[in-house]
């Protein structure tokens, strides 16, 4: 599971000074004297905003919206345009603060329609940036992107700097949150040279934070402590109670990956006491889940169930989605480690369709639109395409496929018709010499445009290729649920592969045993969890061969993880009818035979056993330096022209020291210097030669071997390999 973020919104409100910026430099009681005094004008109407400000940042939500709508209506009544502006900015971050989302929205809004008739960019921007955040809280990542991009493009219009950082930081979050963490990191690092540049400490202190951040996510907590205390200091300095607040849980959450549990729960009890004095819902969710997660780790699971509960509870009253995912995931934890495997399984399947909603195929693909739409705005200032929506298989199968499609199509026929004018124009200056200078040049023109036109297919085939990695299940992932000795050898043929790799650990059903399917098991037995990995080979390979394994790893999604199906052979049996369902719908004429060859293994390590079913690829183990290879069902995972039986359950006792290989067919179809195939026999040969080395020398020596067996040939196909060493 993907540690927890303890992302910073920044504000970006240009108007008057941000509620997360220096302590309030007026008296509450000044303002309302002087309040009290002023005539009905635009003076009193900048004095209750000041007030407004005050009681928000003092965590008082009912005096900062009395205030605030009585500052909003003098406003109107003055036709005061730019304090309606400024007001609805203002209420609008008082809703922002106290996490209600859908009226913080709704005042933006206001506040951007108003500065846009009064054409008042640096404010268009602002509330662009706000309605950004908005969505963040939301977990709404498209969105949230989307209008960090708009606001990013006007300040880089008109040259404003700050602005522009603090766009910038905030487009970083939105891939920081989605695992991104290299072009998370150039953008926090853009962002701080500007800071640093314009000696803006508070936002020095915001970026460190997030940087701190990616340090947690890679694993290198001391660095990530280091960082935060130095952003806590600045922040202490500045007397900024919620950057304080943000450093905080960030040191705690450090502390607990370190192990160090006691300095962990101090770090984290002092988060939450600055929580509720500044009424911080977000992050008050975020550190009492942190708690409850520390409490598990120490044994302590009754205070730990109380605080993950308590976490749940705020995150769903706010609409906190990641901070409930994360929570509900560790609640499903704690009830498998005590027993209770009936609510295991509940708050189990809660985290998954939590997980789904969030990080979506469709979100992750429309990241990537959004920010080609803004590459190509600044370059062309074309109109945005905008697809409408369709259910949520179809849009994996039909908009991902006909977007690409129609980029890679397009831009194809750009450079064959531009081709064809270099053709006609070389022609021309071979007939017609007393106009080469001007025939020259403009065939200059005409290689210029294809060169571009190809730049444009290989961008498009890159962003695909995001998405697909997006997909591919992490390796943090997998070294923390099979933390034994493996290596996975993935080799794509073109920028986007065919073969894919896939893998879920998660808990048998409550009383089953996957060997029999028969035995109850005693309700307090404990069970490790089941893991699951899948190496395929989709039909086809670079796009084609691409969008078959999306298609393939949402299916194997729903079957295990949602439909709960658990057995190897009917988890194939259900890939194959969605499969079939949506390629060859009832009715079709045309006949499609794409489909995948797999080996879907399920490894019981409480009980070792390692069941399997494989579709036209086999099994091979290694014992005692003895290879045995467990033969395919020879039918792929798809349409099949003779009748489609049930795939076949396959089970191994296996023994510790057992390897376990399984493969795609590209490894043994790989053509060499000789113009031969380099072939299974061969590629056993190997495997047979090196199983006594470590399995990451394992895989480096294939890797090598592989490379050398091609020289300079193509490489054919796709390749996948996966060892496993019990």
């Amino acid at each position: 599971m993907k540690k927890l973020h303890f992302l910073l919104i920044l504000t970006a409100s240009f108007l008057i000074p941000d509620s997360f910026c220096l302590a309030q430099n007026r008296k509450i009681d000044s303002l309302i004297t002087l309040i009290k005094v002023d005539k009905a004008d635009t003076n009193k109407v900048n004095h209750l905003n000041q007030l407004t400000r005050e009681f928000q940042s003092a965590g008082n939500r009912a005096n900062a919206l009395k205030y605030g709508k009585e500052a909003l209506e003098l406003a109107g009544n003055l036709d005061f345009k730019r304090g309606i502006a400024m007001l609805c900015n203002t209420i609008g971050n008082t809703y922002l603060r106290f996490a209600d989302y859908p009226l913080a929205l709704d005042y933006y809004f206001r506040a951007l329609k108003t500065d846009e008739k009064l054409n008042n960019k640096k404010g268009i921007a602002s509330h662009l940036l706000n309605i950004g955040q908005v969505y963040s809280r939301q977990s709404n990542y498209p969105k949230e992107l989307e209008y960090y991009l708009k606001s990013l493009k006007i300040f880089e219009e008109l040259k404003f700097k700050k602005g522009i950082a603090r766009a910038l930081g905030n487009i970083g979050m939105v891939y920081d949150k989605q695992v991104d963490y290299t072009k998370a990191l150039d953008y926090y690092f853009k962002a701080l040279k500007i800071a640093e540049e314009l000696n803006e400490k508070n936002e020095i202190a915001r970026h460190l934070v997030n940087i701190a951040d990616i340090y947690h996510e890679q694993g290198n907590y001391q660095k990530a402590i280091d960082i935060s205390f130095k952003s806590l200091k600045i922040a202490e300095e500045l007397g900024d109670k919620p950057l304080q607040l943000f450093n905080l849980c960030n040191i705690g959450a450090n502390y607990k990956e370190k192990c160090n549990y006691p300095n962990a729960l101090i770090f984290d009890f002092k988060a939450l006491k600055m929580s509720e004095e500044i009424d911080g819902k977000s992050l008050m969710a975020a550190v009492l889940g942190d708690i409850g997660q520390v409490y598990f780790k120490t044994g302590r699971f009754q205070e730990a169930e109380q605080y993950l509960k308590r976490s749940c509870a705020l995150a769903d009253s706010i609409g906190a989605k990641n901070y409930l995912s994360s929570f509900e995931e560790s609640l499903s934890q704690l009830y498998d480690t005590t027993g209770r495997y009936n609510l295991a399984l509940i708050h189990y399947k809660k985290a998954v369709a939590l997980k789904d909603t969030i990080f979506s195929q469709e979100n992750k693909k429309q990241l990537v639109r959004k920010e080609m739409q803004y590459d190509f705005d600044k370059k062309e200032e074309i109109t945005k395409i905008e697809n409408e929506a369709e259910s949520r298989k179809q849009k994996i199968i039909i908009l991902s496929v006909a977007l690409g499609l129609l980029f890679v199509l397009v831009f194809a026929g750009f450079v064959v018709r531009s081709l064809r004018i270099t053709r006609k124009q070389k022609n021309i200056i071979e007939l017609q010499k007393n106009e080469v200078s001007h025939q020259k040049e403009e065939a200059e023109k005409q290689k210029e445009i294809v060169q571009e036109k190809q730049k444009e297919i290989v961008a498009s085939i890159t962003y695909a290729k995001r998405i697909q990695t997006a997909l591919l299940t992490s390796d943090k992932y997998i070294y923390t649920y099979l933390p034994i000795e493996h290596f996975i050898l993935f080799k794509p043929k073109d920028i986007v592969s065919g073969d894919f790799y896939w893998a879920l650990s998660i808990a048998p059903l409550p009383g089953w045993d996957m060997g029999t399917n028969k035995i109850k098991l005693p309700a307090d037995t404990k069970r490790q969890n089941t893991f699951y990995m899948v190496t395929a080979d989709c039909t086809g390979h670079g796009v084609p061969g691409a969008f078959m394994s999306m298609l393939n790893i949402s299916y194997l999604n729903e079957n295990i993880a949602e439909r709960g199906i658990r057995l190897p052979h009917d988890i194939l049996n259900a890939q194959r009818k969605e499969i079939v369902q949506a390629l060859n719908p009832e009715g079709s004429i045309d006949e499609a035979k794409d489909g995948m060859d797999c080996i879907l293994c399920a490894y019981d390590f409480d009980k070792m056993l390692l069941h399997f079913a494989a579709a036209n690829n086999p099994l091979w183990r290694i014992r005692d330096g003895e290879l045995t290879e467990y033969k395919a069902d020879k039918m792929p995972v798809g349409k099949y022209s003779e009748k489609m039986e049930s795939f076949t359950l396959n089970t191994i006792e296996l023994q510790k020291g057992d390897i376990i290989y399984t493969s795609t067919d590209g490894f043994a179809d790989q053509f060499g210097t000789n113009g031969k195939k380099l072939m299974k026999k061969k590629f056993k040969e190997e495997l047979l030669k090196i199983h006594h080395l470590p399995m990451a020398e394992q895989k480096e020596y294939l890797n090598q071997f592989f490379e050398n067996w091609k020289g300079n040939a193509e490489q054919v196909d796709d390749v996948c390999v996966i060892g496993v060493r019990i």
